[in-house]
């Protein structure tokens, strides 16, 4: 898992570079899925409803991962830039493009159970002034 997480990091900060940034890069094992993670990513280049998008992403993860990676995958969730989720989550977690994410345990994100994640990204605007 360690190695994924590795990857993943420079994954995102690689799109990054090439695409914008992004609001949200996470990778979240829910509680009733079976040893299977989601990614969730958001930024405002991502269009949530257009299949280019999830195929850039899914393209970028086969070409960074190895099979057996993908495999512990299940699905990669576009959320839309302006979901009111993500502002919360920006008030509660700042962090961008870092090679040690924020690791979460047994957490309840938003109404669902999180048994184990990682967040890479997490910035966007908030209503708060920070320094």
């Amino acid at each position: 898992m360690k190695q994924l997480v590795v990857k993943l990091s420079a994954l995102e900060r690689q799109i990054s570079a090439d695409k914008g940034e992004f609001t949200l890069f996470a990778l979240l094992l829910r509680e009733d899925s079976q040893d299977k993670w989601d990614l969730l990513v958001s930024a405002p280049w991502l269009q949530t409803n257009e299949k280019e998008s999830w195929d850039y992403i899914a393209e970028q993860l086969r070409e960074w991962l190895e099979p057996q990676e993908l495999l512990l995958l299940s699905r990669i969730i576009l959320l839309d830039d302006t979901n009111p989720v993500l502002k919360t989550l920006h008030k509660a977690i700042r962090i961008r493009h870092t090679s040690a994410p924020v690791e979460i345990n047994d957490t309840d994100f938003f109404g669902l159970l999180i048994k184990h994640g990682y967040i890479f990204t997490s910035w966007g605007e908030t209503t708060e002034f920070r320094h």
